[in-house]
Formats: C-alpha cells, structure tokens, sequence
C-alpha cells in the first residue's frame, strides 16, 4: 500500500506549464527516485508535495490524508521531513546542538527562548547522531565538519522528526563518488530500519540506478518513464531525453 499518492499534479507559471499532470507513488520503505534534465519540473514537484507551492490541479495525499493547502510546517507536522541540496544547518552550534534543536522544533518548544537546546533531549540526540556516525562528533562546532559530514548530519535533523516520508532533494550535490555511496548506504539501510518512504531527486545516475527501488523520469513537466533501472536505462525516451536519439543511457560518475 502507498503512502504517498500524487495524481493528476499540475503547476503553471505565467504560460509555462511547469507540471502537467503527473501521477505516481510511494510505498514505505521504498525509495523512489525522481530524474530529469534541467527544467523537467522536479523541483516544483517536490514543493508542492512540500506545502511550499500550491498545485493547480491535482492532489498529494499521505496515507490518505490531503496536503493540498496545508503549510510546510504543518505537512512537517504530520510527519514529512525534508533533506535540501545545499544541506541547511546552524553553523554556529555544535553537531549535537543542531539536532537538538530539531527535537525542540519536533516537540513545540522552539520559540520558547529559554530553553536552551544543549538542555533538551541530550542522550537522544547522540542516540541519532551514532545511527548516522556522528556520534563521536557530537560536541565539535558544525562549522569544523567535512561537507559529507553536513550532509549526514542533515539527515540526522530530518530523522528527529520521526518522518514517515522523507524528501531528499539531490542529496549527494557536491560529494565525492565514495561519499555519496555511503550516504545513500545509510539511507537504504534506514529506510530498512523505520520502514521509511523515500522520494528523492538525483543528478548522479550511479546513485539512482544503485539505490533507487523505482525511477520515475520527469520532461518538460511530464511523465515519460518509469519503471526499475533496468527498464530506465533501455527506454528509448528517456534516452533520446537525456542524450539525443541513438546514444546509449549509462551511469554517469
């Protein structure tokens, strides 16, 4: 059963079309992966599963439940998270502080000033930083971290949350091949754990024909493909998409 269920989504800007009634789903523990070149509509679509954009047509319902309309932080509430592509942390705090910080968010306390965050949730947050292996990091400033590091920790962020769906956009920008390979590792195996559903978008095809259970391909706002990697890497358009007519679709590094 899905938990994720967007059908007939559309979004316009001026004359531009941006989304034109896409359809798909996403089961938990599930990671599917959505691709397309520059301007396909991905970022769109994921800000109006997200509350940041209203669709025009069309609905994106969790577990039943309609979002269309809801704000951000209320889609968070109900237990969305999302990673962004350029990771956003307080550099200013320590590694621990910044999931901390989730946890007040998580539990309404954020705008209660006089909490401080080193005083909340302590021993969770390590809890959560070890399952992401930063746990022996805890107390170093965020500012100090290899950017590989950010990115875990943003996920950490994300998971205190305790999401059902997590929204991962281009999680592995700016990463070495190595890096992203044991961020998506950790990601596969979380989604094991929590039973999480995934939806995450990807410029790196090692990543999406790796990891991704299903891709679903994205072309100036339509639907063109989807289907597992074997079936993506052979579909005559997403080929003739992505690299002109009679070149072969292989992962890219």
């Amino acid at each position: 059963m899905s938990l994720l269920h967007v059908e007939n989504l559309g979004k316009s800007f001026g004359g531009n079309r941006a989304v034109d009634g896409i359809d798909f789903k996403v089961a938990p523990g599930e990671l599917l992966a959505l691709i397309g070149p520059n301007g396909a509509g991905k970022s769109t679509t994921f800000n109006m599963v997200n509350g940041q954009l209203r669709p025009d047509s069309g609905f994106v319902r969790l577990d039943g439940v309609d979002l269309v309309g809801l704000k951000p932080r209320e889609i968070w509430q109900m237990g969305v998270s999302r990673t962004f592509q350029i990771a956003e942390t307080f550099a200013t705090l320590t590694v621990v502080e910044n999931v901390q910080m989730a946890f007040l968010s998580a539990d309404g306390h954020l705008f209660n000033l006089w909490r401080r965050a080193a005083q909340h949730r302590r021993t969770e947050a390590i809890e959560l930083l070890a399952q992401v292996g930063l746990a022996e990091q805890a107390d170093r400033p965020c500012s100090q971290l290899a950017y590989g590091d950010i990115k875990r920790l943003e996920l950490a962020i994300a998971l205190a949350n305790q999401p059902r769906l997590l929204l991962m956009d281009e999680p592995t920008a700016g990463m070495a091949p190595a890096e992203r390979n044991k961020l998506m590792a950790l990601t596969r195996e979380l989604v094991t754990q929590r039973g999480l559903a995934v939806l995450f978008t990807e410029h790196s095809m090692d990543v999406v024909f790796g990891y991704a259970d299903r891709i679903i391909v994205l072309a100036r706002g339509r639907l063109i493909a989807q289907g597992n990697a074997q079936d993506i890497r052979n579909h005559p358009k997403v080929q003739e998409v992505y690299f002109g007519s009679g070149k072969t679709f292989e992962a890219r590094q």
